[in-house]
């Protein structure tokens, strides 16, 4: 999960990540996409984008300016506080100084369908799939593929977390972390560091091209806001998950360091990106997120 226990998806927490968000997102596969999506404007000459649990909006401001044309960018999300955000904080022009609209729209991203998404050249969604199951993820892939839309999935979390110095209790709370993150909720059993090799599989089985690229959040000492942030929600999930985990000392000790820059912290991600066409899947990228999502 990428919005901790302890913080949550609320607005402040989300502000915080941000610039370490776009920082991590590779640009590469953004600039591989605004080539496929100028044929798929719509009749009005608008690229109709689909962005999936907005948040804040951070997606769209990242990358509607590295996007060419005339964008129309639908916002979807439960919280109707973080839409109007999402809203307001939208860029106006696209990379090439098109204009760039947005609506809103609040609701269950879990059970959207042809309908919901019809007339989109893009889905899109950041720190989403690892709060799906399997199931969603597989709906949410043949959906794209009825629709013929490529897709875009940035900052999925894959289970590995890196501290240095590195200490014995790393590796401890990483795996209560993991734990918690494919826990079931209301009968919905979570991917959690699956998603990137479930939403790969569900694509590539489906004829798409997909490719997958490394994000990592990497936090230096100058970033230690954050790093203090993501480390008390990272215990308290894992504390959450293994109650007697004992991790109290532990994060102690780490947010003293954290406090006088004595902690870099690496958190690695992974982006998805599928596409459709008569172009061969791409199988190193499949075997690359299936072996990550294998633990390899």
């Amino acid at each position: 999960m990428n919005r901790p226990v302890a913080v949550g998806c609320t607005p402040s927490w989300l502000g915080l990540r941000e610039r370490a968000d776009a920082r991590a997102r590779p640009r590469g596969l953004a600039l591989e996409l605004a080539g496929d999506l100028a044929t798929r404007l719509r009749g009005d000459g608008r690229l109709v984008i689909h962005d999936l649990g907005c948040g804040t909006g951070s997606q769209g401001r990242w990358l509607a300016p590295l996007l060419p044309g005339p964008q129309h960018w639908v916002l979807h999300e439960r919280d109707p506080e973080l839409l109007a955000l999402a809203a307001s904080g939208l860029p106006g022009a696209a990379a090439d100084g098109a204009a760039v609209s947005v609506e809103t729209r609040p609701g269950d991203l879990t059970r959207l369908g042809t309908a919901d998404l019809s007339g989109a050249a893009l889905v899109t969604a950041s720190a989403l799939l690892d709060l799906l199951t399997r199931d969603e993820v597989g709906h949410l892939a043949r959906t794209c593929a009825d629709l013929g839309c490529p897709a875009l999935f940035t900052l999925s979390v894959v289970g590995r977390v890196e501290l240095a110095p590195a200490e014995a209790m790393d590796g401890v709370v990483a795996a209560a972390f993991n734990a918690h993150q494919r826990r079931t909720v209301a009968g919905r059993q979570l991917l959690g560091p699956d998603a990137p090799a479930a939403a790969a599989t569900s694509f590539t089985r489906l004829g798409a091209r997909v490719e997958v690229r490394p994000s990592p959040w990497q936090l230096t000492p100058a970033e230690s806001a954050l790093a203090t942030e993501w480390l008390r929600g990272w215990v308290a999930a894992a504390q959450e998950q293994q109650p007697g985990l004992g991790a109290e000392r532990y994060l102690a000790h780490r947010l003293a360091a954290a406090a006088v820059g004595g902690l870099h912290v690496t958190v690695h991600h992974e982006d998805v990106l599928a596409r459709w066409g008569s172009t061969v899947p791409h199988p190193a990228a499949y075997q690359s997120a299936e072996a990550i999502g294998r633990g390899e």
